[in-house]
Formats: C-alpha cells, sequence, structure tokens
C-alpha cells in the first residue's frame, strides 16, 4: 500500500494480519461515522471493519444519522464500552474536538478518516484523500474541455460547514482558474447557484430540480461528491436536458465510473474509501501495539488523480462495493 505524504511517498507496510494473538485478543476497535446516507461512506465502514476483524478485533460501529449529538453519544457510548482504537469520521471538524479528546485522555487511540477534524484535537493523525489536489486535477480537466464555450455552473455542495466539501470545491475553482489562465489567456465562467445535498443521491435529485428551475440556461452541473451528481442526472433527464456536463470534485463511484466509460459523465476525483479506511485501520493498530514513531505525521494523503473517459479503465470495477 502505498500513500503521499506532503508531496513525499510513504510506503505503508502494515498488515492487519500481523497483530499478535495476545493483542488481538484485547483489540476493540469502534468505528463512529457520522453518517451511512451514501454509498461511499457505507463502502468505508465495510472496509474498516473487514480490516479490523482481520485482525481478530472485536469491532463495534455506529451512524450518526448526519445528527452531530448522535455521534458524540456514540464516540462516548464506544469509550465506555472499553474501545482501544476509535476510528472517527466526525461530522463536524469543530464539534467532535472535545469527544476525541475526551477519548484520548481515556486511553483510546483516535485515528480519524475521510473527514478532517480542527488541529486542536489530540488524535494520533487524520487519513483522507487530497480533496484539493483531487479538486485541482479536475479543475483543470474542466477547463480543457470546456475551452472556448461559457460556463454556467450550478454547484451541489455536501453540508454547510463541512471542511472536506470547501476543500473540494475550492480545490476545483483553483485548477480552473489556473487552467483557464494556461489554455485561454483569461479567467471567465459563472457559479448560476448552489444547492445542498446532503452528500446523498435523493438531495442532489432534490437541489438540482431546484436549481434548474431556477437557472434552466446551466451548462455545467459541479458536485462534491458523485452521489449528489448521480442524481441531479436524474433532475436533467426528466427535462430532457443532454447538453449539461455533468462532474465531481471526488469519489470515483463506480455507477459514476460506468457513465465516464460510457461518456456521460464527465470527471471525478479519486477518492478511494477502502484504501482510506483499510489505512486508518492499520495506523491505528500500529498506535495501539506502540509501534508509531513519536514523530509520526499529523495527517496522511493518498494519491490524488483525476478519472475520465481516458483512465477509467484503470479503476472501474464492477464488483466493487462503492
Amino acid at each position: 500500500m502505498r500513500m503521499t505524504l506532503s508531496g513525499c511517498v510513504l510506503a505503508v507496510v502494515m498488515s492487519a494480519g500481523s497483530f499478535g494473538a495476545a493483542q488481538a485478543a484485547d483489540c476493540k476497535v469502534g468505528i463512529a461515522m457520522y453518517t451511512l446516507g451514501a454509498p461511499y461512506f457505507a463502502a468505508q465502514v465495510a472496509a474498516a471493519e473487514d480490516q479490523a476483524k482481520k485482525a481478530g478485533c472485536e469491532v463495534t460501529s455506529a451512524d450518526g444519522q448526519n445528527d452531530m449529538a448522535k455521534q458524540i453519544a456514540d464516540v462516548e457510548d464506544m469509550v465506555a464500552k472499553g474501545v482501544n482504537l476509535l476510528i472517527l469520521n466526525p461530522r463536524d471538524p469543530e464539534g467532535l474536538v472535545a469527544a476525541a479528546d475526551a477519548a484520548t485522555a481515556a486511553g483510546v487511540k483516535v485515528v480519524v478518516m475521510d473527514s478532517s477534524i480542527s488541529t486542536k484535537a489530540n488524535v494520533i493523525t487524520q487519513v483522507r484523500s487530497s480533496n484539493d489536489q483531487n479538486g485541482y486535477l479536475v479543475g483543470q480537466w474542466l477547463a480543457k474541455s470546456m475551452q472556448g464555450k461559457p460556463m454556467k455552473i450550478i454547484l451541489l455542495s455536501g453540508d454547510k460547514g463541512n471542511e472536506v466539501g470547501r476543500d473540494r470545491r475550492l480545490g476545483v475553482f483553483k485548477g480552473l482558474v489556473e487552467g483557464q489562465l494556461v489554455n485561454e489567456g483569461k479567467v471567465s465562467f459563472e457559479v448560476v447557484g448552489q444547492g445542498w445535498g446532503g452528500w446523498a443521491h435523493e438531495g442532489g435529485l432534490a437541489a438540482m430540480e431546484d436549481l434548474l428551475t431556477a437557472h434552466p440556461d446551466a451548462n455545467v452541473v459541479l458536485g462534491e461528491n458523485d452521489s449528489m451528481v448521480l442524481g441531479a442526472m436524474k433532475a436533467l433527464e426528466a427535462q430532457g436536458k443532454t447538453d449539461v456536463l455533468a462532474l465531481a470534485a471526488a469519489d470515483g463511484q463506480k455507477e459514476a465510473l460506468a457513465l465516464i466509460k460510457d461518456g456521460k459523465y464527465g470527471a471525478t476525483g479519486l477518492n478511494d474509501p477502502d484504501l482510506v479506511a483499510r489505512t486508518a485501520i492499520d495506523i491505528g493498530l500500529k498506535a495501539v501495539k506502540g509501534e508509531l514513531p513519536d514523530n509520526f505525521p499529523k495527517l496522511n494523503l493518498t494519491t490524488p488523480d483525476v478519472i475520465t473517459k481516458d483512465n477509467v479503465d484503470k479503476y472501474y470495477r464492477a464488483d466493487a462495493v462503492f
């Protein structure tokens, strides 16, 4: 397994199966997800559970149902039940700090995956895809694909205040600006509206229906994940719109990749939930065993890429969970 860290390549050679038998007997892992409302999160928790069980650990997982208070209660319950490793996908970067700190103070090793938490939090590390760099590559692709054409963009965002969504959209816009400057020597695009889809297919559909009514001349729909864009495409189909370019800042959901193969979906950023989850578990198990160096980095980023028709066969797996 390989992942990039601060521009350098870090080799992670951690095997869940290497967890000692005696230690595995006392290994209790809690996986606190803030939502399972999108296929990405379901795939992520499934991979984390599988990796922990392969190490012989007892696993407890919880769905925060997109409710910060419930997720905090989930974390407190896991700590009370004696987990020694907590994998946390936080609903809010500030709101989960106290819960993470309390878990650490109780002797639990806390690894944050996918969504970010404030750097004030006392955790082992954060493991996620490079939202900024994935977005940047998607933005450059968009600039090249739409070169010479006016752009009226409908933006579909996840949740208000979510740092992952912010980094993804700003990454796309940064890449789009740079791409237009390089390709055309000027910057010209318009975001005609922003909708909040809660990361889910149904949310993307509902938001797109409203935004299309207000902006029928939009010719690009950009989502912060594939699930919302796939929902938005249902709204486009219902109105017979076939000339709107659909793309996402991140994820690589197999349904989106299938559409990329067919030329019906533009591009998406690489955000592999399986890799992120298994990496988080592997690092966490090392922490439980006391095998991480004192200077272990507080942020681990997987390698970014933009998935297009040119390279989709490298990533598409029909039997993938996500």
